[in-house]
């Protein structure tokens, strides 16, 4: 499970989202960036403190709101995104217009990263948990890996931990039954979650796993009925963790093998 961070509510990060949430009657200025919020992202955490102040100058708080597409396929990146409480999916949309999730990305990631300026989106990325993000010009995060510093080290780790992820990706969709793949589906979630509910309609969980809506609605009944979670219109709150890992059974722990490395270099190192 990624790191779950106490965030000092008097923290100016808390008082931007603050700020954002609320609105206000002229454009607020820019949110000041702090060590405590940029460090909400897993690798900007991994950071040293000088290497990440270096950042501030060029990272952007921004809101990221459900559904908000960030890129879509032969899309040109501007920005890379560092969650902090969103989670996005990457989905890939087929001609006849079927959708399946191919990955997802939270606080311990990043989206959008383009090793060079030609470089286009081979998918979409998709805001399906609402909260905010650090972003960055591509051009800025190309100038950091050309260096050959801190933040090239970590985002090679990451794209392993990424292909892991992927390849198990490949591996559940042919092997994996529905209720392992949904299981999965909601520890990923979980994961990057900062409550133990998921804000989820099963039409939603329906078109990410690629299978009718009567398929996740049986399968969610049976997950609840096994005493595994709880699931009232839109919302699935998560009730025995152990027990959800173990019906996933490899198609989850499997994926999360190349992010448990990169925690263990990345954080040594830090």
């Amino acid at each position: 499970m990624y790191r779950t961070h106490n965030i000092d509510s008097n923290s100016s990060a808390t008082n931007a989202i603050r700020a954002i949430t609320l609105g206000a009657a002229k454009p607020a200025a820019k949110p000041m960036i702090s060590v405590a919020g940029a460090q909400q992202n897993e690798l900007l955490r991994a950071l040293s403190r000088t290497d990440l102040e270096a950042l501030f100058p060029h990272l952007e708080l921004v809101p990221m709101t459900a559904g908000k597409h960030l890129y879509d396929f032969g899309s040109k990146f501007d920005y890379a995104y560092f969650p902090t409480n969103a989670i996005v999916s990457l989905m890939y949309v087929m001609e006849d217009g079927a959708t399946t999730e191919i990955g997802v990305v939270g606080r311990e990631g990043v989206l959008g990263v383009a090793m060079y300026e030609a470089e286009r989106a081979t998918c979409s990325a998709v805001v399906q948990t609402a909260g905010y993000a650090y972003r960055l010009k591509s051009s800025v995060l190309r100038e950091l890996v050309a260096s050959g510093g801190a933040m090239a080290q970590l985002l090679m780790r990451y794209t392993f931990a990424m292909f892991a992820q992927l390849a198990q990706n490949v591996v559940g969709g042919r092997h994996c039954t529905i209720e392992q793949k949904l299981c999965r589906w909601l520890l990923d979630r979980l994961d990057r979650s900062l409550s133990a509910e998921i804000k989820v309609t099963q039409d939603t969980m329906a078109t990410m796993l690629g299978v009718r809506r009567e398929t996740i609605t049986m399968t969610a009944r049976k997950l609840q009925a096994d005493g595994l979670i709880q699931y009232r219109r839109g919302t699935v709150a998560i009730v025995d963790r152990a027990g959800l890992e173990n019906c996933a059974g490899t198609c989850y722990r499997a994926g999360k093998i190349g992010f448990e490395q990169m925690h263990a270099t990345a954080w040594s190192n830090a």
